[in-house]
């Protein structure tokens, strides 16, 4: 069982960044592919980010590439959601998610996070 818990949200002006982590407790990321999703009020969640970790390949959503960076810390069994240049249609619940595998596109992750809130003011 892997638990996964997000932190890093809060309220931030348009133009500002933030940086999401992902702890796993339960065991090591390795072995599975980490993603971040959102889903804002009204919508239904969407995909944000993936990382492999064993590979190390990334996709982003068109709708957030070349401002958010997923990355990881191997000591620290972290993922990271680094989002810059944020704008209020970013506004959203954030999750992290984990699936076992090298490599997957898709919304069947394994685990999920409970969530947390990011708000984008204009």
């Amino acid at each position: 069982q892997v638990q996964l818990v997000e932190s890093g949200g809060g309220l931030v002006q348009a133009g500002g960044s933030l940086r999401l982590s992902c702890a796993a407790s339960g065991r090591t990321f390795s072995g599975y592919v980490v993603g971040w999703f959102r889903q804002a009020p009204g919508k239904e969640r969407e995909f944000v980010a993936t990382r492999s970790w064993s590979s190390g390949s990334t996709l982003y959503a068109n709708s957030v590439k070349g401002r958010f960076t997923i990355s990881r810390d191997n000591a620290n069994n972290t993922v990271y959601l680094q989002m810059n240049s944020l704008k209020a249609e970013d506004t959203a619940v954030y999750y992290c998610a984990a699936r076992r595998g090298s490599w997957y596109v898709g919304k069947e992750y394994d685990y999920w996070g409970q969530g947390t809130q990011v708000t984008v003011s204009s």
